[in-house]
């Protein structure tokens, strides 16, 4: 799946709106317009049956408030699983349309689709859209009422079409998959229940997630490891902002066309302790509700920061905010240390790094504080959904539940090399134990199926590297032990449209400052605007919703 930085931050976040709330996570909830009480989510909430038919290489771990680390695979079973019976689909034929990052393939004699199409005994006709101009197409569709049988929407995508009256366009799939009914879908049943919790608006079962995690971070910080080795220095040595703000001076040498960091503040959230997108409120120790400009830790951030820019550690182009190329400046050595999606931290980056330096290694440093008390704010579970038509019947949508079953077959099955990898010959091999796409595969298979639903999804061994799948395993149990949840986790809340241009202001001053083109003491007047300009009613908004439903910790 390829996606930008800002549609991965954006995989768990949800967009401003109209300032309703919609249960997700565990919010303490109560009756309303928009709301879901406690005693409505136990009855909605489908019963979670874990699938246990393959067992991971790297188990997961679970670590604080119930997070767990992703299972890890490092060869796909020599002989893969069934997890469901019969063929699910009935004959029938429906619409999809799904967001596509990446070139939309041909439908004429794609042999992967019409693979999945016969596995599913159904016909389901794909519709992907450019991703990145879903949210123009969306409104269109809804305001024609033109919508398919079969939608998917990213949350970050919700904001422009006043979900909590739009989601009503959807078949209430509660009646199907609430309580034990979901049982008749053992794939379906395998979800875990916070991500069923974020498909629920109006007290509704409403959505199918996709891409959910039980562990998903917005961001880390990573080194070259083989670049601080050269350096004589130990990254399990790194521990403080001191630590860390050490090596600017270690590992730049502009001479030599180096220099020690990229664009890294995002990262410092998890060091100075101040929540980043999709988080932005925070409870302090006396009880109040702040927004992440009003902590003390994003002050001290970008003093840091500063700081390293001033000195000439920070790579030109970083403080020129060209973003696109900073995972090259990464591969090539011009950083030896970066921020960025633990999504990065892949086969295929090993790839492409080695490419530009073969002595290339991608690390995370271990979780930094100014404390000595490590912690890491997670995001919600899930953050993109699909849809079902209210005008399907209530046998099309069993077919269509059943199909989706299918799709959610879990890694190590015979359905999920279907699904996401076509016809073994045509659209992929096994290359030392794992499936890989042949040239004709990598043109006929796209994020298709999946971005109807999704299983859990596996740390998997990516064009051979299988110590980054180790590694990166290693690495995510031991994030897991620090796992925080943030104020309001897991409630789908959206705030009121006026709101919504507050914070821009805010965004272009930080990184002014970040970069050095203002001072540090111009933060708070920039705080003082923001507060009048509506922070301080965008605060009592959250106050009330404290008071009423809670915070979600």
């Amino acid at each position: 799946m390829k996606l930008d930085r800002r549609q991965l931050l954006a995989l768990t976040g949800l967009g401003a709106a109209s300032g309703l709330l919609a249960a997700c996570g565990d919010a303490k909830t109560s009756s309303g317009p928009g709301t879901t009480t406690q005693d409505q989510l136990a009855k909605l909430l489908p019963a979670y049956t874990p699938n246990e038919l393959v067992k991971a290489d790297i188990p997961s771990v679970q670590g604080a408030n119930g997070f767990f680390s992703s299972p890890a695979f490092l060869k796909y079973p020599a002989n893969p699983v069934t997890s469901s019976t019969g063929v699910p689909g009935k004959g029938g034929s429906y619409t999809t349309m799904t967001p596509l990052w990446g070139a939309i393939p041909s439908a004429s004699g794609n042999a992967y689709y019409a693979a999945v199409n016969q596995a599913i005994g159904a016909t389901l006709k794909l519709q992907p859209a450019d991703g990145n101009n879903y949210d123009k197409v969306l409104p269109t569709l809804f305001a024609g009422d033109k919508l398919p049988d079969w939608l998917q929407i990213p949350g970050w995508n919700m904001g422009n079409l006043g979900f909590a009256d739009a989601v009503n366009k959807f078949a209430d799939l509660g009646p199907y998959l609430s309580g034990d009914a979901i049982k008749a879908y053992p794939n379906l049943a395998a979800i875990p229940t916070s991500a069923w919790q974020c498909c629920i608006w109006n007290g509704k079962l409403f959505g199918l997630p996709v891409y959910y995690s039980g562990a998903t971070i917005a961001g880390t910080l990573f080194h070259r490891k083989d670049i601080l080795a050269k350096e004589g220095i130990n990254p399990d040595d790194i521990k403080t902002p001191d630590d860390l703000a050490a090596l600017g001076q270690q590992l730049t040498s502009a001479a030599a066309g180096r220099w020690a960091f990229d664009d890294v503040f995002d990262t410092l959230g998890q060091i100075y302790k101040f929540p980043v997108d999709p988080n932005r409120w925070v409870i302090d120790e006396s009880g109040k509700i702040l927004h992440r400009y009003e902590t003390p830790g994003i002050l001290e951030a970008l003093n840091w920061y500063q700081t390293q820019a001033k000195a000439g550690h920070v790579h030109p182009d970083a403080l020129a905010d060209k973003t696109q190329e900073a995972k090259q400046r990464f591969w090539s050595g011009k950083v030896a240390i970066t921020g960025d999606g633990p999504g990065a931290w892949k086969g295929d980056d090993a790839k492409s790094g080695k490419a530009a330096n073969p002595s290339y290694e991608r690390q995370a440093f271990k979780l930094l504080s100014t404390d000595g008390k490590p912690q890491i704010w997670m995001n919600p579970s899930a953050g993109m959904y699909s849809f079902l038509n209210a005008k399907l019947s209530a046998d099309e949508i069993k077919e269509c539940l059943s199909i989706a079953n299918y799709l959610a077959a879990p890694y190590g099955s015979k359905e999920y090399l279907t699904v996401n990898f076509g016809v073994e010959g045509t659209d992929y091999t096994m290359v030392d134990g794992n499936p890989v796409l042949t040239e004709r595969g990598s043109k006929e298979v796209a994020t298709t199926y999946q971005f109807l639903i999704t299983p859990i999804s596996p740390t998997t061994v990516i064009a051979g590297q299988t110590q980054v799948v180790k590694d990166y395993a290693a690495w995510e149990a031991d994030m897991v032990k620090y796992a925080a949840k943030p104020a309001f986790y897991g409630m789908n809340v959206t705030e009121p449209a006026q709101y919504a241009s507050i914070n821009q202001p805010m965004v272009d001053l930080v990184k002014d400052i970040r970069f050095g083109r203002k001072p540090i003491s111009a933060y708070q007047e920039g705080l003082k605007t923001w507060k009048a300009q509506g922070g301080d009613q965008l605060r009592a908004f959250y106050e009330d919703i404290r008071s009423k439903y809670g915070t979600g910790q």
